[in-house]
């Protein structure tokens, strides 16, 4: 059966790069992005390149709608109805014109805040934790509803090495993320759905452009590839770990930061993805 897979904030970034590479392996997408011009130009190039199936969802995940659109997508096929519907010469809900249901969950969506928790309006860290925390869960507890009856996915949350150290609000959604992926992957990965949190260091993306971070203070050899971020993402999923840390030298640096002075780690993890 061919993949379906769901990516949030597909059309830059490690979230294109994601759609790009299930795309060369033959999977159909969902594509989820709050810009409607940007999404269907990234949806248009995937398809003339790999001929494969492209859906796509203009949503802000930070609004009601938006979120329940994308959830009511991750939920198709997941009542009893949608999996046994007639209509085609094998009683499926997809031969009877239902949307493939999702089999890969890419939680990729996020942004940065450039000045520390205290001097951020209230309202900003929390959008700012609900994009990076509740959002994800929501849309994995949607997926799951889906994938556990089949005994089979995945769901991949993009998180961050400065999950692993003292790094504002930023650094605590990602520990959360991986936390709930090391302890996902082990409960539902009995029931055959993978959860792995992937967490690149800084990386050659626009998102700290778009977060007004300065690139220019981070050594060059610290700078990952999003292609190799995505690739290690994929082999490290399939091999059922529930952390991904792409790039030996970032397991390197997220072994050391966790015996080195926290407030050494902290000054160096301060503008980290």
């Amino acid at each position: 059966m061919t993949e379906t897979v769901l990516i949030t904030g597909a059309t830059a970034g490690i979230g294109a790069e994601f759609a790009r590479q299930y795309a060369a392996r033959g999977c159909d997408l969902v594509l989820v992005a709050r810009a409607s011009g940007p999404l269907e130009e990234t949806a248009r190039a995937l398809r003339a390149r790999w001929r494969v199936g492209v859906e796509t969802i203009s949503a802000d995940l930070l609004d009601d709608d938006g979120l329940a659109r994308v959830l009511a997508r991750l939920r198709t096929g997941d009542r009893p109805e949608d999996r046994h519907a007639p209509g085609g010469t094998d009683g499926s809900a997809a031969a009877a014109g239902e949307p493939a249901p999702v089999t890969v969950l890419v939680n990729n969506a996020g942004y940065g805040l450039v000045r520390p928790f205290a001097d951020n309006e209230l309202d900003d860290e929390l959008r700012h934790l609900r994009i990076h925390v509740e959002v994800p869960l929501a849309l994995s507890h949607a997926a799951l509803q889906s994938m556990r009856p089949r005994r089979s996915g995945t769901i991949i949350t993009v998180a961050s090495v400065a999950g692993f150290t003292p790094r504002g609000t930023y650094g605590a959604a990602k520990a959360a993320m991986i936390s709930f992926s090391r302890w996902a992957n082990l409960t539902y990965g009995r029931e055959g759905v993978r959860v792995t949190a992937v967490c690149p260091g800084f990386v050659h993306t626009e998102f700290h452009q778009r977060m007004g971070a300065d690139k220019t203070s981070v050594p060059g050899f610290l700078w990952l590839d999003a292609g190799l971020v995505v690739r290690e993402a994929l082999h490290d999923t399939a091999a059922g770990k529930a952390v991904c840390i792409p790039s030996v030298r970032y397991k390197v640096i997220t072994a050391l930061a966790r015996v080195a002075p926290s407030s050494l780690v902290a000054r160096l993890a301060q503008r980290g993805r």
